[in-house]
């Protein structure tokens, strides 16, 4: 994943959901994409695993202004959000689990403001 410094910030009106508490991880996926599938299990999974994280995944079809405005360009895309909404990170393709943990380390220090605070997965 790598870092993300332009200042980009997303709501719950933007995403059809709210944010977490802590982070959220916000996936960009289309219907017939299979490593989609394999991305969600993972994103699930950590979320599950870390209190006060979200996952949102959202149709990338569905929502092309959206997709327009963060420039994605494939699926599955993942944004990782701080407390705040605002991106810190970001990954093109099928991310893995430990960089995805890793992410979810640097949005929460993003929000405290300890060293490491911008850095991509």
């Amino acid at each position: 994943m790598r870092d993300e410094d332009g200042g980009e910030r997303l709501t719950a009106a933007d995403l059809g959901g709210r944010l977490g508490e802590r982070a959220t991880l916000v996936q960009f996926s289309s219907a017939f994409c299979a490593p989609c599938r394999a991305t969600r299990r993972v994103l699930e999974d950590v979320a599950g695993m870390v209190d006060g994280v979200r996952h949102i995944e959202v149709d990338a079809e569905a929502h092309l202004d959206l997709v327009r405005r963060l420039d994605i360009v494939r699926t599955p895309t993942v944004l990782v959000l701080d407390a705040d909404g605002a991106v810190v990170r970001r990954a093109a393709g099928q991310p893995r689990r430990v960089d995805v943990i890793a992410a979810l380390g640097a949005a929460v220090r993003a929000r405290t403001g300890g060293p490491g605070a911008a850095q991509r997965m």
